[in-house]
């Protein structure tokens, strides 16, 4: 059909900027493959390490902070304990409020991803209380920093 999504996994050239992270014994679960949990762990690392460097300030601190709203993974192929992760990073839209980030993680030399992520940060009032917090727009700081890993 048409208006289905493209279901194949992503290769490295989907991606716009990328991160090498480490592996721990630890990530392994006792069937000898990444913990589902860990995924979740490099997609966070990754998208706040881009937000980090990109705006060279600490995103904490800014007035407007990005609340995860919606995550999720999909597998192609497992990973795991000792190989480190390439992580790629890129936008598939950029709103007012919020950006939906895609992450691959490869593992080895292979160009096809072991893991596609989705990761959507929503912006809100950094200094009103949890669960008494506006969406606000995004940071410029932020959207400077995002929109590069937008498509070409």
């Amino acid at each position: 059909m048409a208006n289905e999504p493209d279901r194949r996994p992503p290769v490295r050239g989907d991606f716009r900027v990328w991160r090498r992270l480490t592996t721990r014994w630890a990530d392994d679960d006792v069937y000898g493959h990444m913990n589902n949990a860990t995924y979740y762990e490099l997609f966070d690392t990754a998208v706040n390490a881009h937000l980090i460097e990109a705006t060279g300030t600490d995103i904490r601190r800014l007035p407007a902070i990005g609340v995860v709203a919606e995550t999720s993974c999909r597998y192609f192929r497992e990973i795991g304990f000792p190989e480190p992760v390439d992580v790629g990073l890129a936008a598939e839209r950029v709103g007012r409020s919020s950006v939906i980030y895609r992450i691959g993680l490869f593992q080895g030399a292979g160009e096809t991803a072991a893991a596609e992520g989705r990761f959507v940060h929503v912006y809100v009032d950094a200094g009103a209380g949890p669960g008494d917090r506006p969406v606000v727009p995004l940071p410029d700081v932020v959207r400077a920093a995002v929109e590069p890993l937008l498509p070409a």
